[in-house]
Order: structure tokens, then C-alpha cells, then sequence
């Protein structure tokens, strides 16, 4: 018999249409997601994705405030949607917004299995607040189960007494073959494509928030640092918005361009005509734009802050692995790789190779799992 998963999450973000048409097809659930919001456009220019969506789905009415790096966001019709939805077990993206404990609340009241979703990790720079640690470990001690995408992920959880076996590996994913689909066809015709985007022969690619805390200022140190022969033979693009930006670019040498923010379906044009795709960051839940990179075939230089690392980069293997703000070897990675073209192809197809684990079916058949540990409900 199916069970009526509830999935409650933030927004209607591009990268995880996909995976919950996945979760939909599953023959043990039964599923409708509730929205909190449509798109945070305080945020990201995301489009939404409406005629993909093979999904129930609602939308619940919200108000949102960001006040410095805190996002504030309220919901009304909770309770009734839930009500209505009558779920038998209860998926909840992460415990940061009322919803999350309103949910959490509504479930134990009616003894409904409830599973959190949760990506942080160790690393990320916003954990360490005492007061926030208590509501997390709170929070997780009241759950039947709690989903994570990763390595870095599971031992972030088991840190807070989660027992092994309540755990739930749901590898993070996007939609691996689109843009694997996409990326082949513009290397079909790549000068076009390199005139259409203005971009130089080679380069270097960063997709992401331009933001201090994504390491944009070390990544441009860092190429600031090659020989100025190869700065002549190969570029560095940064393709996304951000308050940072500005600053960047008043910084920036000659051979670096800005590109702004890129849809989803724009994004193909970027990764596949790079050299290597390199992620930064001072912290970072996963990444899921190395997702994307991988896919299209990309050697990867990364920071281990990245969530994503411990699963998708190994060092030497598919790309470099760097410590966070490490201009200096930021600068080593990009050098060997910009030198030796054998190594980058070589290193892209380990990419295709490793990342085909990491799908849209492969993430809904891991919660499915925790869905299923949570017994048979009482109508079954």
C-alpha cells in the first residue's frame, strides 16, 4: 500500500523538480509537497520550472524579511494543509523557519512519523551559535529519521546522538543527463556558441553567488597570481549576482569576466565550453553546482569546505581538493590543470563517471528508504 508522504520545503527550486517527479514515481509513495514560498527573489533569480512539476503541489501564503544574513519567513494554512493532506508520515526540508517546528509539533500531537531533511554540515560557518545548536539538537532528537545527502552530512547528524540507523543517505542531484544533453550539444558548435557568450578560447569557470563567504576574492587572488603568459592563453568567468560583486569587479585584472546571474537552461553554455570548473568556498551545505559541473564533464577544483567534497571530488582523481582561502594552492591546482589538456579530459570523464550515482532516482529511492523504516501506517 502507498503512504501519504508529506514533503514540506522552501521554494520551488529548479534543481529539486526533478528529484521530487522521482519520489512521485516511487510505487510506495504517494506524495504532495507543500511550498513555503513560490522563488526567494531577495536571494536568486530562479525561474520556475511550473510545466515540469509532474507533482500534487500547493503554495502556502508567506511573508518573508531578510535582516543582515537572517531570513526571516512566516506561513499561514500550515495546520489546515496538513489536515487536509491527512499525511501518513511527514518529509521536512531542514528546521530553520516556524514552519519547520509548527510541522514538527503538528506530527507528534498525531503520532504521524516525521523525517527531517538536513545537509549541513561541520564545516558550515553558520553552526557553532549555542542557542541555535540546543533548537538543532532538539529538533533532530524528535525525529523518526532524518535524511542527508552525503558523507559530510551523516557524521554532522550522527554528532548530535542520531543513532546510525536513523540515518538516510539521499545522494544530492540535479538533473544529470539534461545538462549532460545540453553541455554535448554546445560543444557541436562551440566557436558560435563562444561568439553568442562572448567568451574567451579557454577559461576557468565559477557559477555561484557572488558573496565573500563563496571564496570569489581568493579564486580572484589566485588567478591574479599565474604567469602572465598564461593569463594571456586562458580566462576566468564568473557567472552569477551577488553584493560582491562590484568589489570584484573594480579588482579584477584583464582576462577575468563577469557574467551575471544564468537560468538553469543557460548554464550548459558556461560549464561546457570551461576548462575546469572551480568552487571556492568558506562554507557550504553541498554545492550542487559541482553537481552540474560534473555532469557536463568538468576536472573540478574545490575547497573542503564544500558539503559535496567528500563525495564527488577525490584529489588527484576528478579535480584538486584545496583548504578553504588557500590562494596558493587555488593558484597550483589551476595552473597544472590550465598545462596539461591530457589531464583535464581525462579528469572530466572521471566526473561523468562519478556523478551518474548521484541522480534524481537515486535521491528519491534513498528517502523512500527512511519513509519506509518509519513501520506501516495504522490504515495500511
Amino acid at each position: 500500500m502507498k503512504r501519504r508522504l508529506v514533503l514540506l520545503t522552501e521554494i520551488i527550486a529548479p534543481y529539486r523538480i526533478p528529484v521530487f517527479n522521482a519520489l512521485a514515481k516511487c510505487e510506495d509513495i504517494d506524495l504532495h509537497v507543500i511550498f513555503l514560498a513560490e522563488n526567494d527573489p531577495s536571494l536568486r533569480h530562479w525561474r520556475v520550472y511550473k510545466d515540469e512539476i509532474l507533482f500534487p503541489h500547493q503554495v502556502l501564503p508567506s511573508w518573508r524579511k531578510r535582516i543582515g544574513t537572517h531570513n526571516i519567513l512566516l506561513n499561514s494554512g500550515l495546520s489546515a494543509a496538513l489536515e487536509y493532506s491527512e499525511p501518513d508520515a511527514i518529509l521536512c526540508g531542514g528546521y530553520n523557519y516556524l514552519a519547520s517546528w509548527q510541522a514538527l509539533f503538528w506530527a507528534s500531537r498525531r503520532r504521524t512519523p516525521f523525517i527531517a531533511w538536513v545537509e549541513s554540515n561541520a564545516q558550515d560557518h553558520r553552526s557553532g551559535n549555542s542557542a541555535v545548536e540546543f533548537l538543532k539538537r532538539k529538533f533532530l532528537g524528535r525525529c523518526g529519521a532524518v535524511v542527508v545527502p552525503g558523507k559530510s552530512s551523516f557524521e554532522y547528524v550522527r554528532s548530535y546522538s542520531v543513532p546510525e540507523g536513523k540515518i538516510f543517505t539521499a545522494p544530492n542531484a540535479v538533473d544529470t543527463e539534461l545538462f549532460a544533453r545540453q553541455a554535448a550539444e554546445v560543444r557541436k558548435d562551440a566557436g558560435a556558441r563562444r561568439r553568442l557568450l562572448g567568451l574567451p578560447p579557454r577559461f576557468f569557470l565559477y557559477v555561484g553567488r557572488v558573496v565573500l563567504e563563496k571564496g570569489v576574492f581568493e579564486l580572484l587572488r589566485a588567478y591574479g597570481t599565474l604567469s602572465e603568459e598564461l593569463k594571456a592563453e586562458i580566462g576566468l568567468v564568473f557567472v552569477g549576482e551577488g553584493p560582491a560583486r562590484a568589489e570584484l569587479m573594480r579588482r579584477a585584472p584583464d582576462g577575468v569576466q563577469f557574467k551575471g546571474f544564468a537560468q538553469r537552461d543557460e548554464l550548459a553554455g558556461y560549464y561546457g565550453l570551461a576548462d575546469a570548473f572551480v568552487f571556492p568556498t568558506h562554507s557550504d551545505p553541498w554545492g550542487l553546482v559541482v553537481n552540474e559541473a560534473m555532469a557536463c564533464g568538468l576536472p573540478i577544483v574545490a575547497s573542503s569546505a564544500a558539503g559535496c567534497v567528500a563525495d564527488l571530488v577525490k584529489d588527484g582523481w576528478n579535480g584538486r581538493v584545496v583548504p578553504r582561502r588557500g590562494v596558493e594552492e587555488l593558484a597550483v591546482a589551476m595552473t597544472a590543470l590550465a598545462h596539461d589538456a591530457d589531464l583535464r579530459a581525462t579528469m572530466g570523464q572521471r566526473s561523468r563517471e562519478r556523478i551518474a550515482a548521484y541522480s534524481p532516482k537515486a535521491c528519491a529511492v534513498g528517502i523512500a528508504q527512511a519513509v519506509a523504516s518509519q513501520g506501516v501506517p495504522d490504515n495500511a
